[in-house]
C-alpha cells in the first residue's frame, strides 16, 4: 500500500454542511436522461439461507426508474445458494455461494441484457469486503476488480451501505478500483451520484472537476484516482420522528435474473425466522405457515448506544418511523401482487411509538396478514405496546437481550432500559439465580400471554463477562423452555444459538483496554488516538486491519487470529471460552452449566 487513508473524516461544519436534498431537489429527469445504473447486492452468511430482499437498492432503483427515467436494475448475489457436490463436501446443506467465475458470468450477462452501466453501486455490510481466506466467492473487492478490469471499466463505481459507512475513505485502501463511497442513507444522495456520473461522462473527469459541478462531494486525487465521498442523510420531507411516505420498493426488479432464475420467489418462500434457515431464531410454526413473505423496514435508525452495535446501514443514531397508513398501503399492494401471508419488519425499534401501534390495529386487523419484528425487552414487558401489536397481527418479536447478567449488560451499554424494572429470581436445575432483569422475564411472559412468539438472541465473550455470568444467560434460556412448555410450545422453539462478541469498526466496544489489547495481540492491529471520547482509538487501515476485516463473517463465529489465538474480550480463560463455544455449536449449551 502507498498512502494509507484514515477511516474517519472530520465532521462537516454545521454552518457549511448541505443536506443532499438541497442538491437533489434541483435535479430534473432530463438531467439524468440516458443513464444506466446497476446495483449489486453482496453475499452474506453462507451457512444460512437468504431471507430478505435488499431494500436499500430496491428503493433507490425504484425512485431512479419511476421518477427520473433512469434505466435501473439489480443483481442480488446474496440470493444464490447452489446445491451440488461441492456444497455437500463443504457441509452446506442449503447450498453454496456463487463462485467468482459464476458471479462474473452472471454480471457479464446482466450487462449484456440491460446495457453497460454508467454507475455501478456495490451494496453490503462490513462482512462483504472480500473473500475470506481464499474462499471462491465474489464480494466487493472481487466484484470491483471484475467491473474495473473488464466488464464496465468506464463506469462510476460506488460502494454504499454498512461497509462504506463504517470505513468511509479508509475503504479506498482496500478497494482502489472505487471512485466513490456513499455513507448513511442514500435516498437523496443517489441522485447527486448519478448527476456527477452524467457530467463526468459528458465532459470528462478533469473538465467536470474544473467546472465545479462535482462539488461538494469531490475529494481529490487519492491513490491515482479522483475520489468522492457522498454523505447521505435522512430522506427529505422527514419530520421529527416521522419518515416521509417514500415510494414502495418494487420487488419486480428481482422476479427473474438474466438466466430466468426466480430470484424473488426463492427469497419470498424462505421464512425470515425459523431454525431451519440457519439464523439465530426458532419458531413453533411450520415453515409453510410463514411464506410467502416480504420484508420492509418500518423505522430507521436507533437512538440507543449499545457499545457493540453499528447502526449505519439503517439511519445510524437518528430514529424515525413510517406511519401506520403507509405500512398498510404497502401491505395491501404486496397481498394483491404476491399473495403474501406474512410480513417481516426487520428494524430493531418497532415498538417505540405507542400511538403508531394503536393506529395499526384497525388498519391491519381486516387484512389477515401476520407480521413479525424486533423491539426492546422493557417494551415487551409493557402491555400498552404488546396488546395492540397482537391485535394488529404481530405473532413474532425478536429481542436482543444479549446477556441475562446485569453486570455484563452494563458493560456492553444495554443496562439502562433493560435494568429499569429491577430484578427477580428464577430457579433452574435446583439453582437460584436472583439477579435476572425483570424486564426480560416479564417480556417473555407478556408475549406468551398475548399469543406472540418471543425469540431472544445472545452474545458470549463480552468485556467483563465471567463463566458464572455466562451460566446465568444459559440458565435464562433454560427458563424460557420452562415457560414455553406451560403454553404448550415445544422447547425446540427456544433459540439456543449464541453469537460471539466481535468488535466492528465505529463501535464503542473499543474503549475497553482489554478489547484494544486483544485486537493488538491477536490481529496485530495498529491503533491511533481519535478526538472521539466514545471511540478513543481507531485502527490504521493497513494490511493487519484488512486481515481482521476479512475474518468478519458469521456472527456466531469466534474470531481466531493468524497464530490460532482466539479473540477473547471476556474474563474467561481461552480454554473456557473455546469449550463454551464448542458446547453452543454442538447444541449442548446445558453442559455450560456444569463447567
Amino acid at each position: 500500500m502507498s498512502k494509507i487513508l484514515p477511516i474517519a473524516q472530520s465532521p462537516p461544519d454545521p454552518q457549511t454542511h448541505t443536506h443532499p436534498s438541497e442538491i437533489s431537489k434541483n435535479i430534473k429527469p432530463e438531467d439524468l436522461e440516458g443513464l444506466n445504473v446497476v446495483f449489486i447486492n453482496m453475499p452474506l452468511r453462507e451457512n444460512s439461507r437468504p431471507t430478505a430482499t435488499p431494500e436499500g437498492p430496491l428503493l433507490m432503483a425504484t425512485n431512479l426508474r419511476d421518477n427520473y427515467g433512469v434505466t435501473a436494475s439489480i443483481i442480488d448475489l446474496n440470493a444464490y445458494r447452489i446445491k451440488d457436490e461441492t456444497a455437500q463436501k463443504q457441509g452446506l446443506k442449503d447450498g453454496r455461494w456463487l463462485t467468482q467465475r459464476e458471479s462474473y458470468e452472471l454480471i457479464k450477462k446482466h450487462f449484456e441484457v440491460h446495457g453497460e452501466p454508467d454507475v455501478v453501486g456495490l451494496s453490503g455490510m462490513i462482512t462483504t469486503l472480500g473473500a475470506y481466506k481464499g474462499k471462491d466467492v465474489a464480494k466487493q473487492r472481487e466484484v470491483a476488480r471484475m467491473i474495473r478490469g473488464e466488464l464496465a471499466p468506464d463506469s462510476f463505481l460506488v460502494s454504499g451501505n454498512g461497509l462504506a459507512t463504517e470505513l468511509k475513505t479508509g475503504l479506498f485502501n482496500y478497494i482502489p478500483e472505487l471512485d466513490a463511497i456513499a455513507h448513511s442513507e442514500g435516498d437523496d444522495v443517489i441522485l447527486k451520484i448519478c448527476l456527477d456520473a452524467k457530467n463526468i461522462k459528458k465532459m470528462g473527469m478533469q473538465n467536470a472537476i474544473n467546472s465545479g459541478k462535482l462539488a461538494p462531494y469531490y475529494l481529490n486525487e487519492l491513490g491515482g484516482r479522483q475520489r468522492f465521498m457522498y454523505a447521505g442523510e435522512r430522506p427529505s420531507g422527514s419530520k421529527k420522528g416521522i419518515l416521509p411516505d417514500l415510494p414502495f420498493a418494487d420487488l419486480s426488479f428481482l422476479e427473474k435474473d438474466v438466466f430466468g432464475e426466480p430470484v424473488l420467489s426463492w427469497i419470498m418462500n424462505t421464512p425470515a425466522w425459523s431454525a431451519s434457515v440457519g439464523t439465530s431464531s426458532a419458531t413453533p410454526w411450520k415453515d409453510e405457515d410463514l411464506v410467502p413473505k416480504a420484508n420492509s423496514v418500518s423505522s430507521r435508525g436507533c437512538p440507543f448506544v449499545c457499545f457493540y452495535c453499528f447502526r449505519g446501514s439503517q439511519g445510524e443514531r437518528l430514529w424515525g418511523v413510517r406511519t401506520a397508513k403507509h405500512l398498510r398501503s404497502e401491505l395491501i399492494a404486496l397481498i394483491a401482487k404476491y399473495g403474501i401471508k406474512f410480513m417481516v419488519y426487520p428494524d430493531d425499534n418497532f415498538a417505540v411509538a405507542i400511538d403508531r401501534i394503536e393506529d395499526m390495529v384497525p388498519l391491519f386487523k381486516e387484512l389477515g396478514v401476520r407480521y413479525g419484528t424486533h423491539t426492546r425487552m422493557d417494551e415487551g414487558a409493557d402491555p400498552r405496546r404488546i396488546k395492540p401489536m397482537s391485535e394488529s397481527g404481530c405473532v413474532y418479536i425478536g429481542f436482543g437481550p444479549e446477556s441475562a447478567h446485569p453486570d455484563t449488560l452494563e458493560a456492553i451499554g444495554k443496562g439502562g432500559h433493560t435494568l429499569s424494572m429491577g430484578f427477580e429470581s428464577i430457579k433452574v436445575n435446583g439453582i437460584v439465580y436472583d439477579r435476572i432483569p425483570k424486564s426480560m422475564t416479564m417480556a417473555i411472559r407478556n408475549c406468551l400471554n398475548y399469543g406472540i412468539h418471543p425469540n431472544c438472541t445472545w452474545i458470549m465473550g463480552s468485556p467483563t463477562e465471567t463463566l458464572e455470568r455466562l451460566k446465568q444467560t444459559v440458565a435464562f434460556i433454560k427458563y424460557q423452555e420452562y415457560l414455553y412448555e406451560l403454553h404448550n410450545i415445544p422447547a425446540s422453539a427456544v433459540n439456543k444459538r449464541i453469537f460471539s462478541m466481535t468488535w466492528y469498526p465505529g463501535t464503542e466496544l473499543i474503549k475497553y483496554e482489554k478489547v484494544q489489547k486483544e485486537l493488538k495481540r491477536v490481529f496485530g492491529l495498529n491503533l491511533k488516538p481519535t478526538s472521539n471520547p466514545r471511540c478513543p482509538v481507531e485502527p490504521v487501515c493497513d494490511d493487519n486491519f484488512l486481515n481482521y476485516l476479512l475474518e468478519l463473517d458469521d456472527a456466531t463465529k469466534l474470531l481466531v487470529g493468524p497464530d490460532g489465538e482466539p479473540l477473547n474480550f471476556s474474563e474467561m480463560s481461552n480454554d473456557a471460552l473455546l469449550q463454551a463455544r464448542e458446547y453452543v455449536d454442538s447444541d449442548q449449551i446445558d453442559r455450560i452449566l456444569d463447567m
